[in-house]
């Protein structure tokens, strides 16, 4: 349908507001088109299309609508987008609306009009407080009922659909540093940056709206104090050492003045810009910061007060001042504080016809001579009772007051708007976040921050208690001051700006919770305390009478602000209850602790850009290029990216490890090493250094020689273990796992730094200077003799096990060493990176010939090359296993002491017992071993956690069948029996047979040879 003119907005005022009249925007709630204006939020239209129906409520699926105007809004939440980009139970008052938004209402069925599951009122007896808890807890035979509920329930639960697919669009995240942070917009909030950009501070604004001003926004339009923050706005603005940032919300305060906040970005069209980002998470480090977020107003509670049409004073004068929208021209004003008598005030202007209800019998003077100026009736003494409606709010029924009880005969009152207002809560979240519960202040019935229990976090405004404009300006304007000096910024911070008088910014708004009750029990309609749980009076009357006193157990016993919402406009009213009422008694007890997020943040925000690859950083190798040249499928190994398999035309993964494992053993094969952490150990006491370092002794190792080594922890534990050269006599080279290359590095610097600081040693990595090519199997050296030709000498006299020597190939000069990790005869090819993909590049066309038949193999093909030898590696180096667990033990030097020396000595750790290295084969060669699977005698009863574990498992080609390794209790004596390899997650089990840990060669014959 075409979209409806602006004239189709019966509710919008013909003038005033912060609006852009000349930009006319089109949205659609659910099926129907509303026109807005450039600076509309979609509540705000709504309200101006006359869409009083917004939202079903949790548990009751009662009708919602728009009660307030900011992020403390518990009802109208609706769901943006769809599918991928679906973003549910966002409050409608935090949508800025732009052209071709679309959103839903949620939770109900078929249609918001007309909702099946709103029957669920007609069991409200049955579903009071503490309903699960007390009706799901399934016993005797009544247990398998209750479990085929459960999936019932667990469909009705949440109010939301959830996004089906992955979030297309963006995010940025930014680590950001200030001297001050302000948090709030407000007059407080500028006042205080104001100040503290005067003294130097480096200062950040977060305001959580488009528009600064705070309760401001609330004023009419281009008066005196839309002047005032203009000027505020442009000092700042200029001030190179400030920033403004609107649509930001601080959303959590952590410890060390961290701060985290959530940025809604300007550009928010996701057609205009796909790619642009759509929120901005800012990671903020302030060294001080002022808490300007002002206030909250609290509903009073009666019966009916959740129907649409039921708003918060405060919010009705938002949207008549700021959006130019006036809800309804009949108007009700039901409150016990001064403040609501602006909010009269202001409806009266726009052209509405206004009664205020007022719960004290003697308001001030003051108040009345506005009531009187503006054309609007007061009745004090009065309550409102109830709100009256089907499906929005037609009238409010109203009673006197007398002892605290509203009865005498009832007056109905015809409106279509009812503004109430019991007082105002400060928005001291952050604050709690950081420590813990607030204090009660009797003269404001409100709880407040403790400012001596923060000297980084400064309350001001509303936050501090000050009302009025001019000690809210004063107030920020002190703060700030204070926030640069604790931030160690000295300075003047010049004089505060002219403030301008005005009557309603003088008026007091804090006042104690207002809970009508009559003579009857309340038998007029349900009284909410949580509006977004459905909540109700009566359910924290009976939390409390079954013995839930305490805030924190009503809470969860109630769902009393477990809300989306965090019961912004219900904890203190849920205290107020608890309290039975008594306005100078419920200051005892303390609100729930406040925990992050202050306002939902969605988890793609958090996470920024790192998602898909880049979640983590990530490493290639020199010769990635190469890799992706042959076809390589590549996968995660630690921060690098490294080669799994190289798959030919239809080759599953374990076809193609399979084929690659059985090529290199029987011919040839090259394998990307350079991952290989690479330490340059040097000095004239590196060899005493190694001596001390490893298990193994390293002061007899000739230049020219490589040595295999095992390092311990102090504790006894295996750490790491690699091989080492020795490239001159002060001269060695070290390779470490790849995973542990940074944490061995770490280790040695320590133990030079800290521990023998008297030897003349130093190290450092060269993991990045050096690119290097595992080369193995029967050919390897006839492929490395025509890939460096003359240039070195590769026969056994020339280049014997464990031995190096340089040579050139391609114009390359590299470093030839005679390793293996596979058990066949293997070397290492070690070039400077630069030359690393050159180097890929020669060996893979010089082992082309038809007399070597080379192929390049993966990493899957490498670890099944290694469990085949038995050699260990990460998953059996995993820091709970010694040399005897490994079979290492014969390695351990018998003189001179080394790291771990003593503590791997420890009784425990020799127990016969403890879990050994060994081999597993299955007695079904095509009976799948998986690593983690648990050991446990053949025929015994499978207990706990077995006997030991499988570490490390695969298919062997050369064995003919699934092979594995794993810990073993008393391994050693165990060679030749039958376990069980059990997997409970899996309810896989597979019999194998123990044996040593090397299926290939044990001799060693095909290595040396």
């Amino acid at each position: 349908p075409p979209p409806p003119p602006l004239s189709a907005q019966p509710n919008r005022l013909p003038d005033g507001g912060r609006v852009l009249r000349g930009t006319a925007l089109t949205m659609r709630f659910d099926k129907k088109s509303i026109a807005a204006l450039q600076g509309d939020t979609l509540a705000s239209a709504m309200l101006a299309n006359n869409i009083t129906l917004a939202a079903r409520s949790f548990k009751y699926h009662r009708p919602r609508g728009i009660f307030s105007a900011g992020p403390e809004e518990p009802g109208a939440l609706v769901q943006l987008h769809a599918h991928s980009r679906a973003a549910p139970n966002t409050p409608a008052t935090m949508i800025p609306a732009r052209d071709g938004l679309q959103a839903h209402s949620q939770n109900r069925f078929p249609a918001l009009q007309f909702d099946f599951a709103a029957a669920n009122q007609l069991l409200a007896p049955f579903i009071s407080a503490g309903f699960y808890y007390k009706t799901f807890i399934g016993r005797g035979h009544s247990t398998k009922f209750w479990m085929f509920c459960e999936k019932f329930i667990r469909k009705a639960a949440g109010i939301g659909k959830t996004p089906d697919s992955p979030d297309p669009d963006s995010y940025d995240k930014v680590n950001a540093f200030c001297d001050a942070l302000i948090i709030g917009g407000g007059i407080a909030g500028l006042c205080a940056a104001t100040a503290a950009a005067r003294i130097g501070a480096r200062v950040v604004v977060a305001e959580q709206h488009p528009d600064l001003g705070g309760a401001l926004r609330s004023n009419p339009a281009n008066g005196e104090t839309d002047h005032l923050l203009q000027s505020l706005r442009d000092e700042l603005q200029n001030a190179p050492n400030a920033k403004l940032l609107t649509r930001t919300t601080v959303f959590g305060a952590y410890d060390s003045g961290v701060f985290g906040l959530l940025q809604h970005l300007e550009n928010n069209d996701l057609s205009a810009n796909a790619n642009a980002p759509r929120m901005r998470f800012y990671l903020l480090r302030a060294k001080s910061a002022v808490l300007a977020a002002g206030a909250i107003e609290r509903p009073p509670m009666f019966g009916g007060n959740d129907l649409p049409g039921v708003m918060l004073c405060e919010s009705v004068r938002t949207y008549a001042n700021h959006f130019a929208v006036l809800p309804a021209r009949d108007a009700v004003v039901f409150a016990n504080n001064n403040r609501a008598y602006a909010a009269a005030a202001d409806l009266s202007a726009a052209g509405a016809n206004v009664q205020l209800i007022d719960a004290r019998k003697n308001p001030p003077a003051e108040v009345l001579s506005i009531a009187e100026q503006s054309n609007f009736e007061v009745r004090a003494g009065r309550a409102v009772l109830q709100a009256v409606g089907f499906g929005k709010l037609r009238a409010v029924r109203v009673g006197k007051i007398d002892n605290g009880l509203v009865g005498g005969p009832l007056e109905k009152i015809p409106c279509g708007l009812l503004a109430v207002s019991a007082g105002w809560s400060p928005t001291i979240h952050l604050w709690s976040q950081q420590n813990g519960a607030p204090v009660y202040n009797k003269q404001h019935a409100a709880f407040f921050a403790d400012e001596s229990r923060s000297a980084n976090l400064i309350p001001a405004g509303l936050c501090a208690g000050f009302s009025d404009l001019r000690a809210c300006a004063e107030s920020g304007f002190a703060a700030g001051k204070k926030a640069a000096s604790v931030a160690g910024v000295k300075g003047r911070g010049g004089k505060l700006p002219r403030i301008p008088s005005s009557p309603a910014d003088e008026l007091e708004g804090f006042a104690p919770p207002l809970l009508v009750a009559d003579n009857w029990g309340d038998p007029r309609g349900k009284a909410f305390v949580d509006l977004q749980n459905d909540a109700t009076v009566d359910d924290a009357r009976q939390a409390k009478a079954e013995g839930y006193e305490s805030p924190e157990h009503l809470k969860r016993y109630t769902t009393i602000g477990m809300g989306t919402d965090q019961g912004k406009t219900a904890n203190d009213n849920a205290l107020f209850v608890l309290a039975d009422g008594d306005a100078h008694g419920w200051g005892a007890l303390s609100p729930p602790t406040f925990r992050p997020p202050f306002v939902a943040a969605e988890l793609g925000a958090l996470a920024g850009p790192a998602v898909g690859r880049r979640f983590r950083p990530f490493r290639l190798s020199p010769m990635h290029s190469g890799h992706v040249e042959c076809g390589a499928k590549m996968i995660d190994a630690g921060l690098w990216l490294r080669p799994r398999y190289y798959p030919r035309p239809g080759e599953s993964l374990a076809e193609a490890s399979a084929r690659e494992a059985a090529h290199a053993r029987e011919h040839a094969g090259i394998v990307d090493v350079s991952t290989l952490g690479k330490i340059a150990v040097q000095g004239p006491d590196a060899a005493e250094f190694l001596n001390r370092v490893y298990a193994n002794r390293w002061d007899n190792l000739k230049v020219g020689r490589a040595r295999y080594g095992a390092m311990l922890r102090e504790d006894g534990f295996v750490f790491d273990d690699g091989v080492t050269a020795r490239l001159a006599e002060d001269d060695f080279f070290m390779t470490t796992t790849t995973a542990n290359a940074g944490a061995v590095l770490s280790h040695l610097e320590k133990l030079l730094q800290t521990r023998w600081t008297d030897l003349r040693a130093q190290v450092f990595s060269v993991s990045d200077e050096w690119a290097a090519v595992a080369v193995a199997g029967p050919r390897s050296r006839a492929w490395l003799s025509a890939a460096v030709g003359d240039s070195a000498d590769l026969s056994d006299s020339g280049l014997p096990h464990m031995g190096f020597v340089w040579a050139e190939t391609a114009g390359i000069r590299v470093r030839i060493q005679r390793v293996s990790f596979s058990g066949e005869r293997a070397y290492e090819v070690y070039a400077r990176a630069d030359f690393g993909l050159a180097l890929w590049r020669a060996l893979l066309a010089a082992g082309r010939a038809e007399e070597i038949g080379g192929i390049a193999y993966g990493t899957e093909a490498l670890g099944v090359l290694r469990i085949e030898k038995g050699h260990p590696a990460g998953a059996e180096l995993d820091g709970r296993t010694t040399l005897r667990d490994l079979r290492l033990e014969r390695m351990a030097k018998k003189e001179g002491g080394f790291v771990g020396a003593v503590l791997r000595r420890r009784t425990a750790l020799e127990d016969a017992s403890r879990p050994m290295l060994v081999g597993l084969r299955a007695e079904n060669p095509h009976a799948e071993i998986r690593a983690g699977s648990l050991l446990h005698s053949a025929g015994g009863r499978l207990r706990g956690g077995g006997e030991g574990w499988i570490s490390s498992a695969a298919w062997s080609p050369a064995a003919g069948g699934f092979i594995a390794l794993g810990f073993l209790a008393d391994g050693a004596s165990r060679e030749g029996e039958t376990v069980l390899c059990a997997n409970p997650l899996e309810n896989m089990s597979v019999r194998a047979q123990v044996s040593a840990p090397c299926f290939v060669d044990p001799e060693g014959a095909r290595m040396r040879g």
